[in-house]
């Protein structure tokens, strides 16, 4: 089946011609496949399958159609006259088949042949392999039980079938418990093959016991016999009858109450009551026998205060068991009993799973202890567990058994008498029991091929509950499994049962596992090539080991490639391919042969999965390759891939490359997911759309093309919208013909437009729908526009609401306005600040029932929405407010202005009309004069005010003080005077406060000619009063004055008795210069 050419040249004695011109292509027939699938192995996979492999046929061998290569497997059993059983794998490529559901620890013979379309190939040689060796999957047939005596059955029962026992029966295992009392069975072990009978002793009297028989082999156990056997031992005579009390006793009676025996060993016919007096004959007993039902007796015509022994025995068919044997004091003065004391645990009598507990009773409260509770707690956090309730009065220690190794606990005991419970002891001291054998094997052990002569065996901790103690480490014990072999098999027999114990060091064998271990490794290594070794675990302690776990079998020789291919790169080319390009793995970590082809072709298994889904499920694909690159097809578009690549050979695969990222190149979406209409009346719908199922890139938007599929008044309208972005994915349509039918086609984009999905729909109204509501009427008012109507035909079914649509005046087209109006409505209210204000709007109304929109109503009159707003908020009104608050405020301005003046004018011009005050001139400093004018005001009798001089007026500090004409003459006139001077001054010896209301009780006129001078600025400015020669300073203002001199300060100044009235005549000293010397005044 190949394609060829062929030329020819002739020869003589003197050589060979050219060679001729090429014949025209031809191709050979196909025929079967004439070689066989190479290097054909097999493994023992499980217990139920083989695992066949092969090396497959070139391109070259396919001799036909290499899509209908495959191969055929057919395979059979060694030892019977079983049919021949066949498997077909269809792919040319594969390399490898898994033959599952045969039979445990059986041999099979297997071949292989390719075949193709025109028929089979050759059968490959004989291979051989053995399923692995298996638990038993039947159990002991013929299982019978018989009591031979109280305590003992006898078992008996035959072999498991041949085909059912999966490997080689090691042993029987007996599983027994006594029903309704046990709730976990024991076990009891019988080793050998041929033992088929068994006499399961130490059993419980009378006791009805269910007894299962399983067979194992070294795997494990088997199944169970089912249903359980059911047998009860014989009855014998009882034990004794127990809680044996006195709940009264008087002087000459007493009553005593007891429970049936807590071991019957058979069926209690009655109880036997004896009594008699400490003091008398040890064998002479008053006897009373009752019922089996009876639990109580009077005994009467007692003695006082003396001592009487009682025993109660219970009786079988068997005759009276032991008797239970109590003293009584027949006295009224009991207590109930102090609690017992030195209540210890020996160390020297703890074990793993049981201790000794000692005590000493306490006092018995003149009523004999009857019996002792024992209560037990498991340190840390347990509660108060009761042991025993029934230990005898007699005891002083007990035996407690059944606790956990290596576990904390703390005991405490109590007495019970005739009337009641003493209190519990005082708790024990913490004790700890010793450790055991760890009680699980490690568990998920997995033994894989590492290298060629050695495996890596794994394992994870047993359970802390199970350790039973400290945790020392792991042994592992590995055995050499011997085979006879022939040529291309593998049929094993087991020639050494015994296993090899490899015990290793301590510094490499086994790990300390603490609680934050989750798993654990070792290697073994310099293990024989081609060997199938059989590897066990065990945990051990202090104490010793745990059972061993289930062995595991591995075929040492073949190794997985150590390490992953490198240098690895994704290459995107296109929007469903990506390419590969890889380095092999180092020959050295290759572990020998790759499937017969050693290091020239390598085998490669390429995982890779979306990681933008995130999509658990991984793709694998298989090659064959003599080249390292390849190309993955058929991906998704616009897609991010991780891409791992792992080499195999003949024992497995290696492991993985750390991921690699590539991403497919985008393309076209798919059409959209569905395209649906709603809201379809005469003139508009609504039209929708889902995503694409296949994105395949980052969608840009959507183009929605719609025609009719007539022309509308001769002509063929297509419109065309372009939708960007991927969030709307709906268009509302407005320009639609009342009956016309419209195509629709919507397609997604990417990089392109992808393929269209396209739908029919037909403008209302629809068939059955309601006709158009009548009388429209558009009311107006301030706040909103009101419409009007009544119902019309409601159609083929009720009317169910209405829809308001408005044409706007700026636009045209009818649109729904308002939709959902119930349809009990004949009105509606639209608020005019839903409208558009300068447009008119025309409206109608639609009714709808559930065939869809029916036929709209006569339109109503045009509407303006322009609202009618108040006077106060038009624009020329706030023009006319502001103005007028404008002017406003400038009448108020200048009236102020006016006032001001006239004030001043009138303030400076009174001193006309005042009389004159008494002018005092005194001679200070030596002799010099100082004129002091004191502005006071004169009281009703006109009389003079004090001489002047008596009291120096406040001075103030010319350093702290503003100075100004205006403040001069205002202040002057017509101020009421004060008694002391406001002024931010800096300290002086004598304060200027210090003036009495006496110096100031005289009022002065309110003005006088010296004052008025004093206060006219133009006085001083005057040409007269100005001195030859002097120029004048310009006025100024009294800044703050520097701090304090080392010199007195003094200032002569003509002052007013007013805050800040204080005038300096021209001519004075500049602001903080010195005064002039004493003596030398100043004059007005």
């Amino acid at each position: 089946f190949l394609h060829r050419r062929f030329r020819m040249r002739q020869v003589n004695v003197v050589g060979p011609s050219p060679l001729s011109q090429p014949s025209r292509v031809i191709q050979t027939l196909q025929a079967p496949p004439d070689v066989v699938p190479g290097s054909v192995t097999v493994r023992t996979a499980s217990e139920t399958s083989l695992w066949l492999r092969w090396v497959p046929l070139p391109d070259t061998q396919y001799n036909g159609n290499p899509e209908s290569v495959g191969y055929r497997i057919k395979f059979w059993r060694v030892d019977t006259q079983s049919p021949i059983l066949t498997k077909v794998i269809n792919d040319r490529l594969e390399r490898e088949y898994t033959i599952e559901d045969l039979e445990e620890w059986t041999e099979y013979e297997l071949q292989i042949q390719a075949f193709n379309a025109i028929g089979a190939g050759p059968w490959s040689e004989v291979v051989r392999g053995r399923t692995r060796e298996s638990v038993p999957s039947a159990p002991p047939e013929n299982v019978s039980a018989e009591a031979v005596s109280s305590t003992q059955i006898l078992l008996t029962w035959t072999a498991v079938p041949e085909s059912e026992q999966n490997g080689l029966i090691l042993g029987y295992k007996i599983l027994f418990k006594a029903k309704d009392l046990d709730s976990e069975p024991k076990s009891q072990i019988v080793r050998g093959n041929h033992t088929q009978s068994f006499l399961l002793s130490g059993l419980r009297k009378y006791v009805l016991y269910e007894i299962q028989v399983l067979a194992f082999t070294r795997i494990g156990d088997g199944v169970p016999s089912s249903p359980a056997v059911i047998e009860r031992t014989k009855d014998d005579a009882p034990g004794p009858p127990v809680r044996l009390v006195f709940p009264e006793v008087r002087l000459t009676s007493v009553r005593i109450v007891w429970q049936p025996p807590e071991e019957p060993n058979g069926i209690i016919l009655g109880y036997q009551i004896a009594y008699r007096l400490a003091s008398s004959s040890p064998n002479k007993f008053t006897t009373v026998e009752v019922g089996s039902t009876v639990r109580q007796f009077t005994a009467t015509d007692l003695t006082p205060e003396s001592a009487y022994i009682f025993r109660t025995s219970a009786k079988t068919r068997q005759g009276w068991g032991e008797p239970l044997e109590a003293t009584v004091i027949t006295t009224e003065k009991r207590d109930r009993p102090a609690p017992p004391r030195q209540v210890i645990t020996p160390q020297s009598n703890v074990s793993s799973r049981s201790l000794l507990l000692k005590w000493v009773p306490g006092s018995d409260g003149s009523s004999p202890i009857r019996y002792f509770t024992v209560q037990v707690r498991e340190l840390p956090n347990g509660a108060w567990q009761t042991y025993s309730s029934s230990i005898s009065h007699e005891a002083t220690s007990c035996i407690i058994e059944s606790l956990n190794p290596f576990t904390s606990y703390k005991l405490r005991v109590k007495a019970t008498n005739d009337i009641g419970d003493s209190d519990f002891s005082t708790e024990t001291e913490a004790v700890t029991t010793l450790q055991d054998v760890p009680g699980e094997p490690p568990s998920s052990v997995l033994v894989t091929p590492h290298t060629t002569s050695s495996v890596l065996v794994q394992w994870q901790p047993p359970k802390v509950e199970s350790l039973n103690g400290l945790l020392l480490g792991y042994r592992i014990y590995y055995r050499e499994l011997d085979y006879d072999t022939g040529p291309g098999t593998e049929s094993k027999t087991i020639q050494n049962p015994s296993a090899l114990r490899a015990e290793l060091t301590p510094q490499s064998s086994f790990k300390t596992v603490n609680s934050s271990s989750a798993l654990t490794t070792y290697e073994l290594t310099q293990l024989k090539k081609y060997k199938r070794y059989e590897v066990l675990m065990t945990a051990y302690n202090i104490i010793g080991e745990s059972p061993t776990s289930t062995p595991v079998e591995v075929f040492v020789g073949e190794a997985a490639p150590a390490l992953a291919p490198q240098n690895i790169h994704v290459n995107s080319l296109s929007a469903s391919q990506l390419e590969l390009t890889w380095d092999p793995p180092p020959v050295d970590s290759q572990n020998g042969n790759i499937q017969g082809y050693k290091a020239i072709f390598l085998f490669l298994l390429i995982y890779y999965w979306e990681s933008d889904t995130q999509n658990d499920t991984e793709k694998v694909k298989v090659l064959f390759l003599p080249e390292t690159t390849v190309r993955l097809k058929n991906l998704t578009s616009h897609t991010r891939y991780m891409v791992c690549i792992s080499a195999f050979n003949a024992a497995g695969d290696g492991p993985r490359s750390s991921p690699s990222q590539g991403r497919t190149h985008q393309a076209a979406p798919s059409a959209p997911s569905f395209l649906a209409f709603s809201e379809i009346t005469s003139t508009t719908l609504n039209v929708s759309w889902g995503e694409p199922t296949a994105a395949n890139g980052v969608l840009q938007g959507y183009r929605v093309v719609y025609e009719p599929l007539a022309p509308v008044q001769g002509v063929s309208k297509v419109v065309t919208v372009d939708i960007k972005g991927n969030w709307q994915r709906w268009l509302k349509v407005r320009d639609l013909t009342k009956g016309m039918t419209y195509l629709f086609r919507v397609q997604a984009r990417t990089i392109a437009y992808g393929p269209e999905l396209q739908a029919n729909v037909t403008a209302g109204p629809a068939e059955g729908s309601p006709g158009s509501p009548q009388e429209i009427l558009v009311t107006k008012s301030a706040s909103g526009l009101t419409l009007q109507w009544t119902e019309g035909d409601s159609g083929e079914k009720p009317t169910t609401g209405y829809i308001i649509e408005a044409r706007p005046s700026d636009e045209g087209l009818w649109d729904m306005f308002v939709k959902d109006i119930p349809r009990s409505a004949t009105s509606y209210t639209v608020g005019l600040d839903k409208l558009k204000q300068g447009v008119t709007y025309e409206f109608r109304v639609v009714a709808v029932n559930e065939f869809g929109y029916g036929e709209p109503s006569v339109p109503s009159v045009a509407v303006s929405a322009q609202t009618e707003a108040p006077f106060y908020e038009e624009w020329w009104f706030l023009l006319v407010m502001a103005l007028s608050s404008l002017i406003l405020i400038l009448l108020v301005v200048f009236a102020l202005v006016l006032h001001g003046q006239s004030k001043k004018y009138k303030n400076c011009s009174t001193g006309k009309t005042i009389s004159n005050v008494e002018e005092s001139v005194t001679l200070d400093n030596g002799g010099f004069t100082a004129l002091e004018l004191n502005s006071r005001h004169l009281n009703i009798k006109s009389t003079f005010s004090k001489k002047n001089g008596t009291r120096s007026p406040p001075r103030p500090s010319p350093g702290g003080l503003h100075y100004s004409d205006e403040d001069i003459c205002n202040k002057y006139n017509g101020a009421v005077l004060t008694e002391g001077l406001g002024l931010n001054e800096k300290p002086l010896e004598v304060s200027e406060s210090e003036a009495t209301d006496s110096d100031y009780e005289d009022e002065l006129p309110k003005h006088s000619f010296v004052n008025h001078y004093m206060s006219d600025p133009t006085y001083y400015n005057s040409w007269k009063r100005q001195q030859k020669g002097v120029k004048h300073p310009t006025s100024y203002r009294y800044e703050e004055c520097a701090a304090s001199e080392t010199e007195p300060y003094f200032q002569t100044v003509i002052t007013t008795q007013s805050s800040g009235g204080v005038y300096t005549p021209t001519g004075q000293p500049a602001p903080g210069s010195r005064t002039p010397v004493t003596g030398f005044s100043s004059f007005v």
